[in-house]
């Protein structure tokens, strides 16, 4: 695979569901919705359920569609749950009956949320399936039913209440749900519908649903009870202009005949196939306005010299914060080649510069710079050899004199100073 391919391909976001496992938290996310996504094009980038990742979600960019699924329940008080009668006796069997779901994970809530109020300002594809379209209904400004079975069997006759959740045959169990015309899932499964009946077999895995649908979404699928079991937000909904928001409440990539990887229909797959294809015009339409760098590749001999032009700014560096002295034997010709650098490149940003200035390696006349230090050295050296001929009483004398010297300059430096001060004064 080419190494471009992680630039060249969209991303499409996931957040991971956490789960313990022998005494530790393990996150994950579906195979089946990773293969899909893969399998038609993008790269899923997972978004672990980790403390904090919601205030990093701009460090995930670019985004260029999110799938929501499986998880907990919603925390009630995101949607401000209508009162639904419940006694507490019935909420204490709701959380004995479906105890590894209305554990309320909040930190997962607080990222998928921000996800999906992110898709819905900025138009990015956005696939809800199960949870994630709740979550999608939540953000929106819509409700949920806390508990299906309980209050919605409160509205209905008994020959309308739906089974939608059977754990004892978790992944076998089928419920009948009627399509909507002229909705994208009626496009889908055309093939499989008898249009007398326009109905299809889903499976189902949740105890909640959508209770009020949000205003900018329409429903394309219903459970004879009335539960809303899929939805999309038709002004957003042209995959081939990278537009895509949708809800479903069944799994459509876990429909498969017993024992086979084979779909129940052959529209099982195309919710994640359409979605991909949006998510890809997304991207190209994103790129059209905005420039994606590449990362630059080097070649042996370029990433050598790299190397020493680094090392050059570095030692540069050094030496402009600490004053400490080079080794003009083993650093010159270091420092020489950030010089030569520089000086080549005279046409830098403005931006560039005070990058430059801010590292304290922006030393232009660095080669005058190295001039100076060893003229200094060879005065040094000169200055050592007349010293070392002279006796020591010669140089007591010549150490007193500069002294003196150093005191009257002091002195003189001290009255100008005044002087000058008095002068702006007056």
């Amino acid at each position: 695979m080419s190494p471009d391919l992680s630039v060249i391909l969209p991303r499409v976001l996931i957040v991971s569901r956490r789960s313990l496992r022998k005494n530790k938290f393990v996150d994950f996310v579906g195979e089946y919705h990773l293969d899909l996504i893969v399998g038609y094009g993008a790269v899923p980038v997972i978004v672990p359920r980790v403390s904090g990742v919601h205030m990093l979600l701009d460090s995930f960019e670019p985004i260029h569609g999110v799938l929501l699924c499986e998880g907990e329940d919603i925390d009630p008080s995101l949607y401000e749950a209508e009162t639904s009668n419940l006694s507490p006796e019935e909420f204490e069997e709701i959380r004995r009956i479906h105890s590894s779901d209305t554990a309320i994970d909040r930190e997962k809530d607080s990222i998928e949320l921000r996800l999906a109020k992110l898709c819905l300002e900025r138009n990015i594809p956005y696939l809800g399936i199960c949870r994630g379209s709740q979550v999608l209904n939540v953000a929106s400004g819509g409700t949920l039913y806390q508990d299906i079975e309980k209050e919605m069997s409160k509205k209905i006759q008994e020959s309308q209440r739906v089974k939608h959740m059977d754990y004892d045959n978790y992944d076998g169990h089928r419920h009948v749900v009627k399509v909507v015309e002229n909705t994208p899932l009626h496009d889908w499964f055309r093939d499989s519908l008898e249009e007398d009946e326009m109905q299809i077999l889903v499976n189902s895995y949740h105890h909640q649903g959508v209770n009020r649908l949000a205003q900018r979404f329409v429903p394309m699928a219903f459970a004879p009870d009335g539960l809303i079991e899929g939805f999309y937000d038709p002004d957003a909904c042209n995959p081939e202009e990278g537009k895509f928001i949708m809800g479903l409440q069944f799994h459509p990539e876990r429909m498969r005949q017993d024992g086979t990887d084979m779909f129940d229909y052959p529209g099982c797959p195309m919710a994640y196939q359409e979605f991909v294809k949006a998510v890809i015009a997304y991207q190209k339409k994103l790129n059209s306005t905005t420039s994606v760098p590449r990362p630059l590749k080097l070649d042996q001999a370029m990433e050598k010299k790299r190397k020493v032009i680094l090392k050059s700014f570095s030692l540069a560096r050094n030496i402009y914060t600490t004053g400490q002295k080079m080794n003009p034997s083993k650093e010159s010709e270091l420092l020489q080649a950030g010089a030569e650098f520089l000086e080549s490149n005279t046409a830098l940003s403005i931006e560039q510069e005070n990058r430059l200035k801010q590292m304290g390696a922006t030393v232009r006349n660095a080669g005058s710079y190295i001039e100076r230090l060893k003229m200094n050295e060879e005065r040094e050296k000169m200055a050592e050899n007349v010293m070392g001929k002279m006796s020591a009483e010669q140089l007591s004398d010549l150490l007193s004199f500069y002294h003196m010297m150093g005191q009257i300059c002091s002195e003189v430096l001290e009255r100008k100073l005044n002087g000058f001060v008095h002068g702006i004064g007056s």
